[in-house]
C-alpha cells in the first residue's frame, strides 16, 4: 500500500537503509573524480541519489526529487514548479552524500541529507551520519530527534569567550576570515567538512557557534529544520532568515543558545564588511 503523506520515521528508515547499502560499502574505495565546478563526486553520490529517488518514488510517486547530482537547469525547473503550486505535494531536496571530500579522503564524517520542501517551508528533514550510525530528524512543529530520542539544544552558561565554534573559513571574506583567525571572540574553532552535520552538531550542543559563508539548498535544508526544532537559532550574515527556497548560495550564522546567538551576530555585524 502506498502512503499518501510522508512520515518522518519511514523517511528516516529509508534514508538510513539506502546509505548503508550504497555509501558504506564504497567507503574503502570511493572512486572520486572532479566535476566541472571543481567539487568532488564519487560513485557513492551517484548510486545514493539513484537509490533514494527510486525508493521515495515507490512510496510517494507524486512528490518529485531535486538532487545535488542533477543539472542546474533541472534543479531550477523543479524548484520553480514547486513554488508555482504552494499547496501541492512538495519537493524532496537531497544531498546524497554531504561531506564528499571527507569521504574521498577517508575522513569518517559524511552522510546524506534529505528534506521535504512544501509551500516555501521545510516540513521534514533527516540527516544520517553513516560512520557513527547517528540519525537526526525533525518535522515542522513536531520537534527534533536523534536516533529516536528527543533532541533539544543543551542549556549552557558558557560565555562567548569560552565557546567552541564551527567555522568554514574558505567561504568567508578575507578580512573576516583573517580577523577570526587572529583575534576570535570564541575559545576554539573546528571544521568537520559536512554542512548537514554541522547544523546537527550545533543542535546537539557539540558546537556552541557556527559560521559558513556559502551553502547550497541541499546542504542545509534538513539541518536548518533540525536545529530550529531543537530550539537553536540561525540567520544569514546579513541578518535575513537562514532558509530560503532558492538555489542561490546562502551564508549561515548559528548558535544553540539565544544569548550566545545575540552576542555572535552582534560581533559579526561589527566585523563584517557591508554588502
Amino acid at each position: 500500500m502506498r502512503l499518501t503523506d510522508p512520515d518522518v520515521s519511514t523517511v528516516a528508515s529509508l534514508l538510513r537503509g539506502a546509505a548503508r547499502a550504497e555509501i558504506l560499502p564504497r567507503a574503502s574505495a570511493p572512486a572520486a573524480r572532479l566535476k566541472g565546478d571543481g567539487s568532488w563526486v564519487t560513485d557513492a553520490d551517484v548510486a545514493m541519489q539513484r537509490r533514494v529517488e527510486r525508493d521515495l518514488a515507490a512510496l510517494w510517486p507524486h512528490i518529485p526529487l531535486l538532487g545535488e547530482e542533477m543539472t542546474a537547469d533541472r534543479q531550477a525547473a523543479l524548484l520553480a514548479a514547486e513554488a508555482a503550486v504552494p499547496s501541492g505535494p512538495g519537493l524532496w531536496v537531497l544531498d546524497p552524500l554531504d561531506g564528499t571530500s571527507n569521504f574521498a579522503a577517508g575522513l569518517p564524517v559524511f552522510g546524506p541529507s534529505l528534506a521535504l520542501l512544501q509551500g516555501g517551508q521545510i516540513r521534514l528533514g533527516v540527516v544520517y551520519d553513516v560512520m557513527r550510525d547517528e540519525l537526526f530528524s525533525a518535522t515542522l512543529g513536531g520537534g527534533a530527534r536523534c536516533n529516536g530520542a528527543p533532541l533539544v539544544v543543551p542549556a549552557t552558561s558558557v560565555p562567548l569567550a569560552k565557546t567552541i565554534a564551527c567555522v568554514d573559513f574558505k567561504r568567508l571574506s578575507q578580512p573576516l576570515a583573517a580577523r577570526l583567525a587572529t583575534r576570535p571572540p570564541y575559545a576554539s574553532q573546528r571544521s568537520i567538512g559536512s554542512v548537514a552535520l554541522d547544523w546537527c552538531w550545533v543542535a546537539a550542543g557539540r558546537f556552541h557557534l557556527y559560521l559558513h559563508g556559502s551553502q547550497g539548498l541541499w546542504d542545509y535544508a534538513a539541518g536548518y529544520l533540525i536545529l530550529a526544532e531543537a530550539g537553536g537559532h540561525s540567520a544569514t550574515l546579513s541578518g535575513e532568515p537562514a532558509f530560503a527556497a532558492s538555489l542561490a548560495k546562502r551564508s549561515a550564522v548559528c548558535a544553540g543558545n539565544a544569548g550566545l546567538f545575540a552576542q555572535w551576530t552582534a560581533w559579526l555585524a561589527q566585523h563584517c564588511e557591508p554588502d
